[in-house]
């Protein structure tokens, strides 16, 4: 694609953003040898970004796609303990992921929220002596979970927060008192438990908002680059341009999930034959708009058994129904889709939930799938596979430590745990922790719903915004919103990007400018909640791309290379084809 150069659109943009990003990789030739250079940026590898350049290190981020855009891109969206890790003995990783979302309802309330969540029970005894046969083994399918086999995992989830207890105690219902609560379950229940974890409701942004805390230290970091190696080389590669910037690193993190064994290969450990370290699943989930379901739910995740006994989930998720998820082994990494066969198993799974509750292939409204950068296994049944992480160093000028595993609960312990065996190689020690510090617009968030009335008030009042928007910014940007309706209330085109849409054209062009969005998908599905909650249709697709052609320069050609290519990767990756997109302008 041709880009106008950065002179021709500076009366649009008083910082273009492909001058300040030009003016990074011009940096780069004569810069001295970072400390780290992070290959990845997913959240575990943002994450360990963070760390490392908060302890004063020089540290360089490059990541081929668009940060969070990979498997950080298709999570459940819940932050939780793992109830289910608890049946293959990982109790660490159940403390450990417990201790992560206390920390982000802590960092990051903006974004992270508790959830009641309730699991029907059918039977008392089932599950015991398999449950037993699991721990011991790590192998075979589970056997249905009774309450008894419920209720032991609830007290250890208890037990293993008693001392923070932030979220309620687990409860238990009888049958008369859980049709009572929730009367289109399944009658066939005997029981039911609920307990809380915690949902997130734009993931791709909190790992953002790092990236942005990052802009003051020693640290940069660019999407649409790749490292590339001659020898004993390297240099790193602007995607956007073709041009090619040499660097120097004394250490290297391998951050890129479930293409690990790939790049150990193919770059850093060329002309070997590598141990491979990581295996994938496939994990597929359903955004469906049915007010039935939704009102069913009322407030509540259900966690349920599939027929195979798989875990599946449903929750209220930003006006929809979130419904998920499949566990596919796949032999390697690259894009996913939702398959037919994957929306019947999680349609059909609703049966076990509520069977007078139908919801149709034509209620879905966005689809999404990605790969669970799992440890190597050999186990039989993909849930048997751990969720758990560990780093892995390989010798070398420089050496690698390679991030395996990991899940976007406890991406923070993660990445400390990888930044501190770094330090440890550049015989260095750990000057600052983040156990407790806020994330973006996470820093003075008030977390009670008092607290937050009053900073929707507050914004109401000095922007002369009405409740409804002042709602969104809170709930996308927390404290940081005001920073965001200051630029808006200057700006000439605050005004919808499409009718009914929350976000306006002042909002995206914030965006473009300071998140950077260099592509329609990093705005309309991971700036924004646009493309996941079904706001997407034509009309907003081609103001987004106008606004971002004047910040960053696309001619007539690009413009209409950008629609085209991002309408393919819609269906194709999302299966919203261009009759929905249509249909919905017609309806806006």
């Amino acid at each position: 694609m041709k880009r106008k150069g950065a002179e021709d659109i500076t009366s649009a943009c008083s910082d273009p953003m492909p001058k300040s990003r030009q003016k990074k990789f011009d940096r780069l030739p004569t810069a001295p040898p970072f400390d780290a250079l992070v290959i990845g940026g997913g959240i575990n590898g943002i994450s360990t970004y963070r760390e490392l350049a908060l302890q004063g290190l020089k540290v360089l981020l490059v990541e081929r796609n668009d940060f969070c855009s990979g498997c950080s891109s298709a999570p459940s969206r819940m932050i939780h303990g793992g109830l289910r890790y608890l049946e293959n003995g990982e109790f660490h990783l159940v403390r450990e992921s417990l201790h992560e979302r206390d920390a982000l309802l802590t960092n990051a309330p903006h974004l992270v929220m508790p959830l009641p969540t309730t699991v029907p029970i059918k039977s008392i005894f089932s599950g015991i002596m398999n449950g037993l046969m699991g721990f011991v083994t790590k192998r075979g399918r589970p056997a249905s979970r009774g309450v008894l086999v419920v209720k032991a995992g609830l007290m250890l989830y208890d037990i293993f927060t008693r001392n923070r207890r932030l979220l309620p105690k687990h409860v238990f219902l009888n049958r008369k008192e859980t049709l009572a609560r929730w009367p289109r379950l399944n009658p066939a229940l005997r029981f039911s438990a609920t307990y809380h974890d915690a949902w997130i409701s734009h993931p791709e942004r909190l790992g953002i908002e790092i990236l942005k805390d990052c802009e003051q230290l020693d640290a940069t970091a660019f999407n649409y680059a790749h490292v590339t190696r001659d020898g004993d080389s390297f240099a790193v590669e602007d995607l956007l341009t073709g041009k090619t910037y040499p660097i120097m690193a004394k250490t290297i993190v391998n951050a890129t999930g479930a293409w690990l064994d790939a790049t150990n290969r193919d770059l850093l450990q060329q002309g070997s034959k590598p141990k491979r370290f990581v295996e994938g699943t496939k994990g597929s989930h359903l955004i469906v708009a049915n007010r039935q379901l939704s009102e069913a739910l009322d407030g509540h995740m259900i966690y349920f058994e599939n027929s195979d006994r798989r875990v599946c989930i449903m929750f209220p998720y930003l006006g929809n129904v979130l419904l998920g998820s499949t566990d596919l082994r796949v032999d390697s990494a690259g894009p996913v889709r939702c398959e037919n066969e994957e929306i019947e198993y999680i349609l059909t799974s609703l049966a076990e939930v509520f069977p007078d509750i139908k919801v149709t292939p034509d209620q879905i409204v966005y689809t999404y799938s990605g790969i669970r950068p799992l440890p190597q296994s050999d186990a039989g049944f993909t849930g048997r596979i751990s969720r758990d992480h560990f780093t892995h160093r390989i010798a070398g000028r420089p050496p690698v430590f390679c991030m395996v595993g990991g899940k976007w609960t406890t991406f923070r312990a993660f990445g400390e745990q990888t930044c501190d065996l770094v330090l440890a190689e550049l015989k260095q020690s750990r000057t600052v922790g983040t156990s407790t510090m806020p994330i973006g617009g996470g820093k003075d968030f008030p977390t009670n719903q008092d607290g937050q009335e009053k900073l929707v008030a507050m914004l109401c009042e000095n922007f002369g915004i009405d409740t409804k928007r002042a709602w969104h910014a809170v709930s996308h940007y927390g404290t940081t919103a005001r920073t965001i309706l200051e630029y808006c209330a200057q700006s000439v085109d605050d005004r919808q990007i499409a009718p009914g849409s929350p976000y306006s054209e002042a909002e995206i062009r914030y965006l473009v400018r300071t998140e950077y969005a260099q592509s329609p998908a990093d705005i309309l599905l991971r700036r924004t909640s646009i493309g996941i909650t079904g706001g997407i249709s034509t009309t907003a697709i081609e103001t987004v791309i106008a606004i971002m052609a004047l910040e960053l320069g696309w001619d007539d050609g690009g413009i209409a290379s950008q629609k085209a290519n991002f309408i393919t990767y819609l269906e194709e990756h999302h299966r919203v084809s261009t009759a929905m997109l249509d249909a919905r302008n017609r309806r806006q």
